[in-house]
C-alpha cells in the first residue's frame, strides 16, 4: 500500500473506496487500482449502500459512525471517505489485523 493509497488530513484520513452493492456479504477484498474495495449486500437505491457503507467503516475501523462521512462521490461507486479521530498507522493496522489477505 502506497502514501497515495490514504492520506492525512488535518483531523483524521482520507481515502477512497470502491463499493460493489449487493453482494453477498458486507466485506473488504482489497485494493482496486488506488481505492479499497469494499463489498456491501446494501442495494444502490435511496442512498442505502451509502448509508451502509458509512455503518461498515464506522464498525471495521473501531470508530463512531458520525466520524465517517462520504466527501465525494455519493451517487456513484467510487467515493472518498473521510474519517477524523483515525491515524494512517492506525488505518493500516486495522487492515492489517483484519484481513490477512490485502
Amino acid at each position: 500500500m502506497s502514501a497515495v493509497m490514504v492520506t492525512k488530513t488535518p483531523g483524521g484520513i482520507k481515502f477512497k473506496v470502491k463499493v460493489q452493492p449487493r453482494a453477498s456479504r458486507n466485506e473488504i477484498t482489497g485494493w482496486q487500482g488506488d481505492a479499497l474495495k469494499v463489498r456491501l449486500t446494501a442495494p444502490p437505491v435511496d442512498g442505502e449502500a451509502n448509508q451502509a457503507c458509512l455503518k461498515f467503516l464506522a464498525a471495521f475501523f473501531q470508530v463512531a459512525r458520525r466520524q465517517v462521512n462520504i466527501t465525494s462521490g455519493l451517487k456513484g461507486r467510487t467515493k472518498t471517505i473521510e474519517i477524523t479521530g483515525l491515524t494512517v498507522d492506525e488505518f493500516k493496522q486495522c487492515l492489517k489485523d483484519k484481513n490477512k489477505k490485502i
